[in-house]
């Protein structure tokens, strides 16, 4: 099946007809599933999250939208073997251990798991959520990602966090006992934040010995309550050095900073979001979920229901798709380069041809700019961001937007 006008899936054969593309191998696969519901809304986040209202979450009947939803797409990637699942949100933890050991097992019973498949739950810090880690754990969960934000008191009042930084260290603690891999988010350039008090937050989240840190520059995104009303947060400038400071902090840890925001000690690499950023495929399951998935002619986008309920109903019915789109020929080299340049790596030329269908004299002329500007460095094989295409990161994939 595959997507009609009215959201239901079309018929297998529509994405695999012939086109305009010819990629020579498919991507790795991953899933992620979206949980949308949180106690409270930060005044942040433009994710797609709710706030649960009087108590009410329907666990058992958005995990049987979950499954109608993922059989409705099963056609379209029947035999390819899934490397990772990544458990968002909102905030995935207020789902009790026993739904997702459901989840679990249902995803289990109609995908081919890679034997090591990497499975990461995003968690927040909250005393109740902290003690379900170990079950989370032994339901097959394999990595945590815990939503710190900060470790001061004042900073997690002004981002609405509804822990402190006692419950933030007594969690990311659970975490140590209870997985052998973890992450823990931070976010720097907070209202008010300065230097000294980023410093702390580091001291604080590295004497935790995490063996992946992801630290992100807050940012006003639209239709946030921060847009409408804007707190006074630090400037350029100052964002900058914090961010130097961040990078000097890691690297004495021991920590490899692999990507723009993430840092991390060998062997504990995020494979799910590495996927992402190497122009992988992924099934996106769940309210407002968004899928890649690669055809031998095309590349194709899905975006599902955003509104739970909405969605719900859809799912139900086999309709859970409210957009459908093959990804524009001229597109792709964007696509590509908005994941791939975040990686400090950089991507094979080969891959860039693998992922896209593409030949690498599509992005030669944007390449040659990038190189001029300081952006890049490369060879016959390879395109890497300089020290100034990091620090300048969407000038740099600007010029790819450009290239068709």
């Amino acid at each position: 099946m595959v997507v009609t006008s009215t959201g239901g899936v079309k018929d297998v054969q529509h994405y695999l007809r012939p086109g305009t593309l010819h990629l020579p191998a498919l991507p790795p696969l991953s899933v992620y599933v979206h949980l949308p519901w949180c106690l409270k809304k930060c005044p942040y986040c433009d994710f797609n999250s709710h706030e649960i209202r009087t108590g009410e979450m329907p666990q058992q009947r958005y995990l049987d939208a979950l499954v109608a939803d993922l059989e409705s797409a099963l056609p379209l990637i029947w035999g390819r073997a899934v490397h990772s699942i990544f458990i968002g949100g909102g905030t995935p933890s207020l789902f009790s251990p026993q739904a997702i050991d459901r989840l679990l097992g249902d995803l289990r019973a109609r995908l081919k798991l890679e034997p090591d498949c990497e499975i990461t739950l995003e968690a927040n810090p909250g005393t109740f959520e902290k003690d379900r880690f170990r079950a989370f754990r032994s339901a097959g969960v394999t990595r945590l990602s815990v939503g710190v934000q900060s470790f001061n008191d004042a900073h997690l009042q002004s981002l609405g966090r509804v822990h402190d930084r006692a419950q933030a260290i007594a969690a990311l603690e659970e975490a140590i006992l209870a997985f052998d891999t973890f992450n823990l988010d931070l976010m720097y350039a907070l209202p008010g934040q300065t230097m000294d008090q980023l410093e702390a937050d580091m001291v604080q989240a590295l004497a935790l010995m995490p063996p992946h840190l992801s630290v992100y520059h807050l940012t006003i995104e639209p239709n946030t309550y921060f847009a409408k009303f804007p707190p006074r947060v630090p400037d350029d400038d100052m964002a900058y050095a914090m961010l130097d400071r961040i990078t000097e902090m890691t690297a004495g840890a021991g920590m490899d900073r692999y990507e723009v925001s993430a840092y991390a000690k060998p062997g504990h690499r995020c494979w799910h979001n590495l996927n992402y950023w190497q122009f992988g495929d992924y099934l996106g399951i769940g309210a407002g979920a968004h899928s890649k998935i690669s055809f031998p002619h095309r590349v194709v986008r899905q975006v599902r229901y955003r509104e739970p309920r909405l969605y719900m109903d859809n799912a139900l019915a086999g309709q859970p798709l409210a957009q459908d789109d093959e990804v524009a020929r001229a597109d792709l080299p964007f696509e590509f380069m908005l994941n791939a340049l975040r990686l400090r790596e950089g991507f094979a030329l080969a891959q860039f041809t693998e992922r896209t269908g593409l030949a690498p004299s599509a992005i030669e002329q944007p390449l040659q700019e990038a190189e001029r500007r300081g952006l890049i460095e490369r060879d016959l094989a390879r395109v890497r961001p300089t020290e100034r295409g990091f620090d300048f990161l969407s000038d740099l994939q600007a010029l790819f937007l450009a290239a068709h």
